[in-house]
């Protein structure tokens, strides 16, 4: 019986050394096959427009093609569950926004749960949030501006890339802080808000500066502010709104990579890895800037941080301006 027993504990000693073995060597020639990487949002927007630097990026470093699959709707809600749905095995993997974290407070329900479907990986850049107007709008400074909401007859639209989105709540900031009747007009993605107030559909709109910046340097949307602590280095001559005597109003959105819970943390540790590698590339660090990206390369932990401390900070706006879904 001793015999037998200890045969049985041998085997069973085998088979969990052979499945670490194999699980190793998996994790280690990840990515055996192409990766999905999902933009919860329309093309044309930001996150759409640096997941796929970086999508290229990572497919050059790492031999696979990372290839993007945009699942707009519902502010990112819909394409982020159905990565909280895939497979934990690096296959699938989410470039998201700030509203990540905003949409479990905005929304009474969203079909995910921030921390307990995604393993975090990295925060991979933040961009700077920018005001703008259309050419024909006759403010050239955010005192102007002000003062145009406040004098006019009718109620003042700006557009954003989404309901709950980090724009419509630093809209909701300034509208907070100065007392103006703003109207918030959301659109599927940021691409889409810039081209309706390129358009003329809309006056104003506060974005993330990558799908404003071209209109902005050839003219066809002007510039007011941008709404981080520093001039951004893609519109070194555009002031903040702190310099321009409007500090409460501030903010910045960031870019954050994520995975399905469960997926290894050998996989996790070469994306975080080579996530931080690209963004630091030259290469990639130039463009990023030109648009108005900061690369980062957090570590997961941190990602997970920034995540708590929007919900904490965006949280407090939401409640005070009673902010509902459309």
């Amino acid at each position: 019986m001793k015999l037998l027993r200890r045969h049985f504990l041998h085997l069973a000693a085998g088979a969990a050394a052979f499945s670490t073995v194999t699980r190793i060597a998996w994790t280690q020639s990840y990515p055996a096959r192409p990766v999905r990487v999902v933009v919860p949002y329309a093309p044309g927007g930001p996150t759409d427009i640096f997941a796929r630097l970086i999508g290229q990026k990572l497919s050059e470093q790492l031999g696979k093609q990372f290839y993007i699959e945009n699942v707009a709707g519902a502010n990112g809600s819909i394409g982020t569950a159905q990565v909280a749905r895939a497979a934990p095995d690096g296959q699938t993997v989410l470039f998201h926004v700030s509203s990540f974290a905003t949409n479990p407070i905005f929304f009474s329900k969203v079909p995910y749960d921030p921390f307990k479907d995604f393993e975090p990986i990295t925060l991979a850049a933040t961009n700077d949030v920018v005001i703008v107007v259309h050419p024909s709008v006759p403010a050239r400074t955010v005192a102007e501006l002000v003062a145009l909401i406040k004098a006019g007859p009718d109620k003042f639209a700006f557009a954003s890339g989404g309901t709950g989105s980090i724009p419509h709540l630093m809209g909701e900031q300034l509208k907070l802080s100065l007392g103006l009747d703003l109207v918030h007009v959301p659109y599927n993605g940021a691409g889409p808000a810039i081209a309706a107030v390129v358009a003329g559909h809309v006056p104003m709109a506060i974005s993330s500066t990558p799908p404003a910046s071209a209109h902005i340097g050839e003219g066809r949307l002007r510039a007011i502010a941008v709404t981080g602590e520093t001039r951004s280095q893609s519109l070194p001559a555009v002031p903040t709104m702190a310099e321009a005597g409007y500090p409460e109003t501030k903010g910045e959105q960031w870019v954050g990579v994520f995975a399905p819970a469960g997926t290894a943390k050998n996989i996790i540790a070469v994306l975080n890895r080579e996530i931080a590698k690209a963004v630091a590339s030259a290469d990639i660090k130039e463009r990023l800037t030109v648009l108005g990206f900061a690369p980062v390369g957090s570590s997961p932990e941190e990602l997970a941080s920034r995540i708590r401390s929007d919900m904490d900070r965006w949280g407090k706006v939401i409640r005070a301006a009673n902010l509902k879904p459309d």
